[in-house]
């Protein structure tokens, strides 16, 4: 059974992973040793390029294997493609690591509070890149379109209904 590696600390993330891997035949770990490795500045201005960045860096420290790193957020309409790249930091100070879900909710529905329904339209944004040996082998994009709510509902992450 073929086997990759996942650069995250998440289980709900390396558990939805290995549900859809195991239909192929994959086997998915996460990346032995992660937490005590390095961390990367995810300092590209689009989703693709933190993706590849994480992937590049942390395939370094797993030499021969596949290693897959993602990177995903929010982008309103109403905000210019914000909070984007931003979106697990959004509610953060400059230069301070990522902020509460509660909190970036909180910064996004204070500045849509006169941004009419009609005018919410949004889309949650998903790369995934696999690199092996510091170098990209492939990068895909994902998204679903939706709408900002006024309040926050479902689990965590931004008040966001898709439409669907």
């Amino acid at each position: 059974m073929a086997r990759i590696l996942i650069a995250t600390s998440n289980r709900g993330k390396l558990r939805d992973f290995a549900a859809a891997a195991a239909a192929h035949g994959l086997e998915v770990d996460a990346l032995p040793g992660l937490d005590s490795l390095p961390s990367v500045e995810e300092d590209a201005d689009t989703f693709d390029g933190n993706a590849r960045k994480k992937a590049e860096h942390y395939s370094r420290f797993a030499p021969g294997d596949l290693v897959l790193a993602d990177d995903s957020g929010l982008a309103v309409d109403a905000l210019g493609g914000a909070p984007g790249v931003r979106s697990a930091r959004y509610a953060a100070e400059a230069g301070e690591a990522n902020s509460t879900d509660e909190a970036n909710n909180a910064r996004l529905l204070r500045e849509m509070e006169r941004v009419p329904l009609s005018d919410r339209t949004a889309r949650f944004v998903c790369v995934i890149a696999a690199a092996r040996d510091g170098k990209t082998l492939a990068a895909v994009r994902g998204q679903t379109f939706g709408v900002v709510l006024n309040a926050p509902r479902g689990s965590g992450g931004f008040g966001y209904d898709p439409l669907f």
